[in-house]
């Protein structure tokens, strides 16, 4: 084709001065020369279809790969379309294809026809390029046009609106769980690249609001390249806060400049950017060395995805800046000016999102291990535990039937061992006649039932131990001309300090002392026993009818003596024992013996008293 510095909005004449040829693609380098002329003007002839071929097959269309800052398109001197150019207070950056209709009407068959198109120019590029375009049928054109299209256009939609999910999903698995900084670092590159794919996305904006979306590009580019970097190091289990720092420092570089100075962005995007490929170098060395340690096939997968965006953003850094349109190295490739990068890049965040998800993947393995492991040693505890248990219930039945048995020898040793060998001691001095030794003999057979009755093991709970104790005592009471009653009502559950036989034996031998002294110091009458729960207590009560005589000893024969020869101290002592307390009361009308035991057992010695 044909160029021409003008930036008139009409064609100019075929004759005007300055039209030199050019091959296609051309790239101009904007920065000699001063201001840039505005827009340059491409004219070519072309034969137009063969007639009768215009209609019924869709018609002929201009095919141009991109026109960055919009421009127009003429056919034998009309306009036949318009792409949108940065006028007033909007900014336009196309990077989408075009393919524009040619009306068949201004097609000539007969005749060449000429093509004129006006390519705007922006300020803000330092290199001005114009693509090889194609003209021809529209059906040939089309799938051309869609084939690009959907990876310079499409394609950036979808990244950035997965990158914004991916983003947002990550970022608050992070934010519950901040010590796993893999997730938020993944998830802010996420968000990063996705805000740096919009350039593909956006590109009709305010005037405005241009400087700053171009600073916001600079800095999700350069904040892209850090946070990978600092990823590569937490991955490799390395701390380097200067390069954090520097890291961080030298993404905002980049945007600062061109915030404070707007004609510097050609200069920033050509020398800043290049040091953002050093930086991945880095990072992919970082990766390398994680490889090393980890030794894992996996782990090899991100180094690669690296190595593969460094690449491309290589390539993309060459044809951005390259003023040559036809590099001897691979033309026909460089000249479609197809950007890898953000391809590259998302193979490299689905390798981080991977090596994340393989990480998870593994931990949730370990835990279900773990959580075995947990499970087969709890049950080896709980089964050592319910062994000790049994060990310990057996010890416990063996220290109880130990105490009983101690219980049983404290209680011969004290009570009937002690009155046998005190009775022998006084029989060989002469001291008892047979009378005095047959009321000893009958005192300790009454001492050896009760306790049987208290500590049998088979029957021997109160109820059976009570109705035998009462029972010999009716008699006994009966000869001596006593009348009892007996008021019992203890619930049928029994209260629960009468499940202890030691306690059983120690209310029956406070009941059996009580009678006792009725028998040896009241005259005949009625005797009243109660036994009874109130309140929460066990309530023992023993009245007769004074006032108080000296029954013989012939008649008192067949009554049992005091358990301890000490009468109502013995009494009280063995109350004590029960945690309860004993009240005696004297008066003409007779003699109360009132105990008070709380309903439940305190942990109290139940030894016998002396």
């Amino acid at each position: 084709m044909q160029r021409l510095d003008d930036a008139r909005r009409t064609p100019p004449a075929d004759d005007a001065p300055g039209w030199r040829d050019t091959p296609l693609p051309d790239a101009v380098d904007g920065r000699p020369g001063g201001t840039p002329p505005g827009a340059y003007w491409y004219r070519a002839r072309f034969d137009g279809p063969p007639a009768g071929e215009t209609t019924g097959s869709g018609g002929w269309a201009l095919y141009l790969p991109y026109l960055y800052d919009g421009g127009q398109v003429w056919l034998n001197g009309a306009q036949v379309g318009e792409i949108a150019e940065s006028v007033g207070r909007r900014r336009v950056r196309w990077e989408r294809p075009h393919l524009l209709r040619l009306p068949p009407s201004l097609l000539r068959s007969d005749a060449p026809n000429q093509l004129e198109i006006r390519a705007a120019v922006s300020s803000a590029r330092a290199v001005h390029r114009f693509p090889r375009i194609q003209v021809g049928p529209a059906q040939t054109l089309l799938p051309i046009h869609d084939q690009r299209l959907f990876w310079v256009r499409t394609t950036p939609q979808v990244t950035a609106f997965v990158c914004a999910l991916t983003a947002g999903f990550v970022l608050v698995i992070w934010w519950r769980r901040r010590s796993e900084v893999l997730y938020g670092l993944f998830g802010v590159a996420a968000a990063l690249w996705g805000l740096r794919t919009l350039t593909f996305v956006i590109e009709t904006l305010p005037e405005g609001a241009w400087l700053l979306w171009r600073a916001l590009y600079l800095a999700a580019t350069g904040g892209f390249i850090a946070v990978l970097a600092l990823f590569a190091m937490r991955l490799a289990g390395v701390d380097w806060p200067w390069a954090r720092r520097g890291l961080l420092a030298y993404g905002l570089i980049g945007p600062a400049c061109v915030l404070i100075s707007p004609a510097s962005e050609p200069l920033v995007n050509r020398v800043w950017s290049a040091g953002l490929i050093p930086i991945g170098l880095v990072a992919i060395a970082l990766a390398i060395r994680t490889v090393s340690l980890q030794r894992r096939l996996s782990s090899v997968v991100l180094p690669a995805a690296m190595l593969l965006a460094v690449a491309a953003g290589v390539h993309d850094y060459f044809i951005s800046w390259s003023t040559q349109a036809r590099p001897p190295l691979w033309p026909g490739w460089f000249e479609q000016r197809i950007f890898l990068l953000h391809h590259a890049a998302n193979l490299l965040l689905l390798a981080m999102g991977s090596l994340l998800t393989a990480r998870f993947i593994h931990a949730m393995d370990a835990l279900e291990d773990l959580n075995r492991t947990l499970e087969s040693r709890v049950a080896d505890r709980e089964r050592r535990i319910a062994a000790d248990f049994e060990r310990l219930a057996r010890l416990q039945r063996h220290s109880a039937a130990t105490e009983e048995r101690q219980a049983i020898m404290r209680e011969i040793h004290d009570g009937l061992g002690s009155r046998l060998f005190t009775s022998l001691s006084r029989v060989e001095r002469g001291d008892m006649d047979d009378a005095q030794m047959a009321e000893v003999l009958r005192a300790c057979i009454a001492d050896m039932r009760i306790a049987l009755d208290a500590l049998a093991p088979e029957d021997g709970d109160f109820r059976t131990a009570l109705g035998n104790f009462l029972f010999r005592w009716q008699g006994q009471l009966e000869e001596l001309h006593f009348q009892p009653s007996w008021r019992i009502e203890v619930p049928e559950a029994e209260v629960p300090v009468l499940r202890s036989p030691q306690a059983m034996l120690q209310l029956l031998r406070i009941a059996q002392e009580a009678l006792t002294n009725v028998v040896k110091h009241a005259r005949p009458g009625h005797v009243r026993v109660a036994l009874r729960q109130t309140d929460g207590a066990l309530l023992l009560e023993v009245e007769d009818e004074g006032p108080r005589l000296r029954v013989p000893a012939a008649h008192r024969a067949d009554c049992t003596a005091l358990a301890s020869g000490r009468g109502i101290d013995n009494m009280r002592a063995r109350a004590r024992q029960l945690g309860g307390t004993l009240d005696v009361r004297n008066g003409e009308a007779g003699t109360q013996v009132r105990l008070h035991l709380p309903a439940r057992p305190l942990a109290t010695d139940l030894r016998p008293s002396a």
